[in-house]
């Protein structure tokens, strides 16, 4: 195996590559980010080198890759908006994969989504497919992580489903609210990619935590364990999606989307294999349940 050390992380001050970056400096590697982020207060304190993540410049990408031993990917973004897209993500990413084959860099773990199909009218269940796809064909290992839903300090599904609860009298459930999400911990997610980024193995794990909830559970554990009563009702995908985007001019944010609903309600967020992580969303949701929600988190806040 290459004795090189050097973990690459894309947006190690982001969500979950600050996870992935902290348990990588807990087993002492030396690390590096690819970010174009400029963060208020270093939480490395240093000891994570930052690099641009520039896709207009492959001759500047492949030599910040050089002597990389991982690239941990967690690039994405997590709707189309007027300043990105799933397309310019995916070309992105190919660029990515590719100064990482150029640079020599000896494996990729990549975060993929659960049930990728390039069929799919859905162009982030798409968009991920084909990058699964694109880096199959690479000559260089891979682990794919198929996470569904993360949790975790900084989430914002979660979170802004708790802020909901606690902020209104009425929460809305698209459908029936039967379809299924299996939260995995941000924290073990990291963990799994950490343990696959040490083996030359090529592999696709569904990356789910160890409970299943239907929608309705899900809603109801929270507001058990946060201690409030709200009267749920029963929407159409279609006024759920105006619902939402009325209350995201107010936030100046996306709240959800159309795809998004349609997502969820298609059970994409679900799989039937065995859980990978170990952390659950029930028990973390009762230890953190004086603070979880208490503020919206703003996802195109975060982003610019």
């Amino acid at each position: 195996m290459n004795a090189r050390k050097i973990h690459a992380v894309t947006g190690a001050f982001g969500y979950s590559g600050k996870y992935i970056a902290k348990r990588l400096l807990e087993k002492e590697h030396e690390v590096i980010t690819l970010t174009n982020t400029i963060p208020n207060i270093d939480i490395f304190n240093g000891k994570v080198k930052k690099y641009p993540l520039d896709f207009n410049d492959f001759d500047g990408l492949c030599k910040s890759l050089e002597n990389i031993d991982v690239l941990y990917n967690t690039y994405w973004v997590r709707f189309n908006y007027k300043t990105f897209s799933h397309q310019q993500a995916v070309d992105n990413s190919i660029k990515l994969f590719n100064a990482c084959v150029k640079a020599g860099v000896r494996k990729i773990v990549h975060t993929s989504i659960t049930n990728p199909s390039e069929n799919s009218h859905l162009s982030y269940f798409k968009g991920k497919a084909i990058l699964e796809r694109e880096l199959k064909n690479l000559s260089i290992p891979y682990t794919i992580l198929r996470p569904a839903v993360l949790f975790g300090k900084e989430d914002i599904l979660i979170n802004n489903i708790a802020w909901m609860l606690r902020k209104f009298p009425l929460f809305g459930v698209f459908g029936d609210g039967e379809y299924k999400l299996q939260p995995i911990s941000v924290d073990d997610l990291a963990l799994l990619a950490i343990d696959n980024g040490a083996t030359d193995e090529s592999k696709t794990i569904d990356a789910i935590g160890p409970e299943t909830f239907s929608y309705n559970q899900l809603v109801e554990m929270l507001m058990s364990e946060l201690k409030i009563k709200r009267k749920i009702i029963h929407v159409s995908p279609k006024f759920g999606c105006f619902a939402g985007n009325i209350l995201g001019k107010f936030l100046n944010d996306v709240v959800i989307t159309k795809d998004e609903i349609d997502g969820l309600m298609s059970n994409l967020l679900y799989t039937e294999s065995s859980p990978a992580g170990t952390t659950k969303l029930s028990e973390w949701v009762k230890s953190h349940s004086n603070t979880l929600g208490l503020k919206y988190a703003n996802e195109l806040k975060r982003r610019r």
